[in-house]
């Protein structure tokens, strides 16, 4: 199943998309946001299409303890307005850190934080989508492959 990750922020949206078999994410694009949510929403709802997204998981911002803040909150609300432009189930998913962890594997490819601007929200929704990704496979886990006979002693 592909699925969409959605980084959402005040002035942008980071974008992911799994492979689809739902094993890796991969940073898909910046979302500039425009100021009206309707317009915003009609822009995700084309990117979500032309990604071919089966399942959007939006990233939540919990506080570290795990508590839900004004941006949790706020990311909740628009979750819900998604819910309704987009033909697909939307999901939550918890993104604390997914900034920070992304901010730093950037770093560590080299990248300064100029030069991390323009792609952070994007990989931040990387990082969220894999988390999920990662957490639908445990809960869900394939068939268990066979194990090979052992072998004899002689």
């Amino acid at each position: 199943m592909r699925a969409v990750g959605l980084d959402l922020g005040e002035r942008r949206i980071g974008v992911a998309v799994s492979d689809r078999d739902g094993t890796l994410a991969m940073p898909a694009g910046v979302l500039q946001r425009c100021g009206e949510q309707a317009h915003d929403h009609a822009v995700v709802a084309r990117q979500v299409e032309e990604l071919g997204g089966e399942v959007v998981v939006v990233g939540l911002p919990l506080s570290l303890d795990g508590t839900r803040g004004p941006a949790a909150l706020a990311a909740e609300e628009e979750a819900a307005a998604l819910r309704g432009v987009l033909p697909v189930p939307v999901e939550l998913h918890d993104e604390r850190l997914s900034t920070v962890t992304a901010s730093r594997a950037l770093r560590g490819a080299g990248r300064t934080a100029r030069r991390q601007r323009p792609v952070v929200d994007e990989a931040a929704a990387a990082v969220m989508l894999q988390a999920w990704l990662d957490r639908q496979r445990a809960v869900r886990p394939g068939p268990v492959p066979a194990r090979p006979p052992r072998a004899r002693r002689a």
